[in-house]
């Protein structure tokens, strides 16, 4: 048994060493089917491991394990696939438990999905005695639509609104848990304070009965038993005033805390996630989330959580004071509860629903300010402002129409319940009129009764109301969530390396890269000596930026490795990892901030002699100190007042600050004039000297001191050599340096040229 027997359908970095194992393992006649890299542990973090299927067996090497695992095909064994935010995982079961269970990035996913088809299809085989055949069907694998030719699946590359749920409210009990007690003192504060607001009603009673009905009948008051039945009053008032200001301080402090944490955890995460996951998403409906819906959530605990505990309690001490009382006419009180519960179910998740819509709603008018604002130059320069303005009036339209429908349903829920409540306390005047003219109770219980009853259907009341604030901020927690929930396509590693010092040689091995299911690079092999600087050049869409992007690590490759000075690129902790990174990009993003805070961007803690150092071999002293306040000036959100120019030998400064051993140029002097280049490539010039460098130009006159030009088509390497080499061959490179000169020399003659030669050096 050779290697050439393994089919390899996952990712094999490395591939030799899985290899052999999977090899060692098998036994005489026995064919290895298909395999698969898993590359998170249990507890998501970077890890290596395997899953073979093979004609026998299915077999598993698992993250941080040494020792292979194996289960012979049997009736009863199940191989589930599940995929959830960013995160693949495939479990075996048979018919009483779970036998095992692997995770991996979601970039594997297509290589699991084959892998569960050919562990199906060798258990048929096993079970019937005959060879089940891989289907021809053109069909997702994962769906079983028709994909018609398509690459993605139409069925699955729909965003699936999943809808809220009140037990998403439960998980905020993580970030209630280090203020545990605060809330218990403050739980405790609501019960005594709800306790002593119920004594008034029950000192209702003896003055009704021992001091105004016997007065009007002819006794004189006892003015020692007011007194005191109304100190009793003003006491309790006092100490439910001081008790409930109390608990509401706390409990609003807490909530105000838990907000703060749910808004820092979700930006942080956010912080973690991947280039990938902020492709699919608008800025506009990011806003919304970490702000309004933080915002909603932070008021639903600390306003009507707060309220909410106290109606409880309310209700179940008045239910408890109603029922020694009178016991018959608490019942009669009771009666409109069932209704109110009937209608509390009918109405909730028609609430839910249409808050987590009108949520979604609003994040597409967030998403037209945070397009509009930003770009208002490019649409007042294109008299778009109409157009904009009608975006805007079509996104609130819909907001409009959606919140309409909601308040439809809660226009009737509400005064209906406000009905039955009024009708219950009709009940309860009749039935307690009935028990007094019967000598059954007192008219001084009857009036408490009925302070108390008032109580119960006001509490009752503002409990059916919080079914609107809950159902809202269940579904703006669902909103927060689906941040949290979203694992990091680029996971850290579960035990990283340390690299004592990083020399800045780049090796690519057989590196491939899907996004999504489209095929962008494939077999890319290439060594990157410390110190050499490499231009990449081809067409647009050949894959130079994605190249820069996985050897930045902004996203994970599919297949292949990229090492670092011989370590693996995924075993390095990514934030040391990036540091020794410095980037140039053709469009040069500032921050709202002083030129010497963006300069100071990579290395917060620079001294002032350090930015001006990086100033001045970036060529960007000399206009700086031309601006009012110098190195203090301010600069506009996304370094607005300043010339393009001027934008990029900043960003270039920012770069030579943090001294990176590699570094990446993407097209960073394509968007200025001529003169502009000249300062930039001077810059550059400085930038590059000592480091590994990669460089992506469309004008190859940029590269001309690169020591190698790799030539990319249709995300492979199609050549590499120096100038001389390539326009010697006369193969791709020598195509676009033609069809360059060509237009070069169209723009500046005005008509054709003929064809432009070249003569190697020494010719």
């Amino acid at each position: 048994m050779t290697s050439e027997n393994i089919q390899t359908v996952g990712p094999a970095v490395p591939a030799e060493p899985w290899r052999a194992g999977a090899v060692a393992r098998l036994a005489a006649g026995e064919t290895l089917e298909a395999g698969l890299e898993v590359d998170l542990d249990p507890e998501l973090r970077y890890a290596g491991g395997l899953l073979a299927v093979t004609d026998r067996r299915l077999m598993a090497l698992s993250p941080g394990q040494t020792e292979w695992q194996e289960w012979p095909y049997r009736p009863g064994l199940q191989l589930v696939h599940h995929d959830h935010a960013g995160v693949g995982s495939l479990e075996l079961h048979d018919e009483t438990a779970r036998l095992g269970g692997w995770r991996y990035t979601i970039a594997h996913d297509p290589a699991a999905l084959r892998l569960v088809d050919a562990f199906e299809r060798q258990l048929e085989s096993h079970l019937t005695g005959r060879q089940v055949e891989r289907p021809e069907e053109d069909v997702c694998p994962k769906c079983g639509a028709q994909l018609d030719g398509e690459e993605e699946c139409p069925v699955c590359a729909r965003e699936i609104h999943a809808p809220p749920s009140t037990r998403t409210l439960l998980r905020l009990g993580r970030f209630a848990r280090p203020y545990r007690w605060q809330l218990f003192w403050g739980f405790a504060l609501t019960l005594v304070s709800t306790a002593a607001a119920m004594v008034p009603p029950y000192l209702t009673m003896p003055l009704m009965d021992d001091v105004l009905i016997p007065y009007q009948n002819g006794k004189p008051i006892d003015i020692d038993v007011v007194v005191l039945l109304l100190a009793g009053l003003f006491g309790a008032a006092l100490v439910a005033w001081g008790l409930g200001w109390a608990r509401t301080y706390i409990l609003s402090l807490v909530a105000e805390h838990i907000g703060s944490d749910l808004r820092t955890v979700t930006f942080e995460h956010l912080m973690q996630l991947s280039l990938e996951y902020y492709g699919g998403k608008r800025t506009g409906d990011l806003m919304a989330r970490i702000g309004s819906e933080s915002d909603r959530i932070c008021q639903f605990l600390s306003v009507q959580v707060l309220d909410f505990a106290t109606d409880v309690l309310m209700i179940t001490m008045t239910a408890v004071i109603l029922f020694s009382i009178s016991p018959w006419l608490a019942l009669v009180t009771l009666l409109p509860l069932p209704f109110i519960a009937w209608m509390i179910q009918l109405v909730r998740d028609r609430l839910r629903n249409g808050f987590e819509k009108a949520d979604r709603i609003w994040s597409e008018i967030s998403n037209v300010l945070a397009d509009t604002i930003p770009g208002v130059r490019v649409v007042k320069a294109f008299a778009q402002e109409s157009r904009e303005t009608q975006r805007f009036r079509a996104a609130n339209a819909i907001n409009l129409t959606v919140n309409d429908r909601v308040n439809r349903v809660w226009s009737l829920f509400s005064p209906s319940v406000t009905l039955l409540t009024e009708a219950g306390l009709l009940v309860v005047w009749a039935f307690g009129i009935w028990q007094v003219s019967k000598d059954q109770i007192t008219v001084g219980v009857l009036t408490a009764f009925l302070a108390y009853i008032t109580r119960f259907y006001t509490r009752l009341d503002s409990m059916s109301r919080i079914v609107s604030t809950t159902q809202r901020a269940a579904a703006g927690a669902k909103r927060l969530f689906d941040i949290l929930d979203h694992v990091s396509s680029v996971p850290e590693p579960a035990n990283p390396l340390r690299l004592p010092e990083v020399k800045g040689r780049i090796e690519l091995r057989d590196v491939a890269f899907r996004y999504g299911n489209r095929s962008v690079l494939r077999g890319v092999d290439l060594t990157i000596e410390p110190g050499e600087m490499i231009g990449l050049v081809g067409h647009s869409g050949s894959g130079k930026t994605t190249l820069v992007n996985l050897i930045c690590r902004f996203y994970d490759i599919t297949d292949g490795a990229i090492r670092l000075d011989g370590a693996d690129i995924r075993q390095l902790a990514v934030a040391d990892y990036r540091r020794n990174i410095g980037l140039v990009l053709q469009e040069p993003f500032l921050f709202f901030g002083t030129i010497a805070d963006n300069i100071a961007y990579g290395k917060p803690d620079a001294t002032r002699q350090e930015i001006v150092a990086a100033a001045r071999a970036a060529h960007a002293h000399e206009f700086i100190l031309r601006l009012p306040q110098g190195y203090d000036s301010l600069v506009g959100e996304r370094g607005q007042g300043l010339s393009g120019g001027e934008r990029q030998r900043i960003s270039i400064a920012r770069a030579l600050l943090i001294d990176p051993r590699i570094l990446m140029l993407d097209e960073a002097t394509s968007s200025v004039d001529t003169e502009t280049e000249k300062e930039i490539q001077k810059a550059l010039d400085n930038l590059v000297r000592g480091r590994t460098t990669i460089a992506i130009a469309h004008r190859l006159s940029t590269l001309r001191k690169a020591d190698r030009l790799v030539v990319m088509d249709r995300g492979r390497i199609v050549e590499v050599g120096n100038h001389d080499e390539l326009m010697a061959r006369e193969g791709a490179y020598y195509r676009l340096y033609q069809a360059q000169a060509r237009n070069v020399d169209v723009e500046e003659t005005g008509g054709e040229v003929p064809r432009v030669e070249h003569k190697a050096k020494g010719q």
